[in-house]
């Protein structure tokens, strides 16, 4: 035999003690502070405010791309690099295509007309399909 195992005292495998017992139920009346009383919510849940960042005009380009269709957003107002690079990101996850930021425009490589306008109106802009 190895060390202080025997074959007498064997591992009980019952469950021994009873599984529902909770160590933090002691705690209840410890007067610790209660934490923030939920918000009461409406029927359908509390809905989120539409934010009206402005217009931004969603169009199909082909000219001087040998060809190729390119999705072009332009006419953001008030946003900076960072975040036109963050809606880049989410554009081509949602398109699975490529994409850059150029001139303050983003451009989506392909005709995505659709994928974009719905991820804009998500952010809060109001896209408005331009052109042809």
């Amino acid at each position: 035999m190895r060390g202080d195992l025997s074959v007498a005292d064997p591992i009980p495998t019952d469950g021994g003690r009873d599984l529902v017992h909770n160590p933090f139920g002691a705690l209840g009346g410890a007067g610790l502070p209660r934490g923030p009383a939920p918000a009461p919510a409406g029927p359908a849940g509390p809905a989120p405010a539409a934010r009206n960042r402005g217009r931004v005009d969603v169009t199909r380009e082909v000219g001087g791309r040998a060809g190729k269709t390119v999705t072009v957003a332009s006419g953001f107002v008030g946003i900076g690099l960072p975040e036109k690079e963050r809606l880049l990101k989410s554009m081509r996850a949602a398109c699975g295509c490529g994409g850059t930021v150029k001139d303050g425009r983003i451009e989506i490589q392909g005709d995505q007309r659709e994928a974009v306008c719905r991820i804009l109106g998500e952010a809060g802009f109001r896209p408005v399909l331009a052109g042809g």
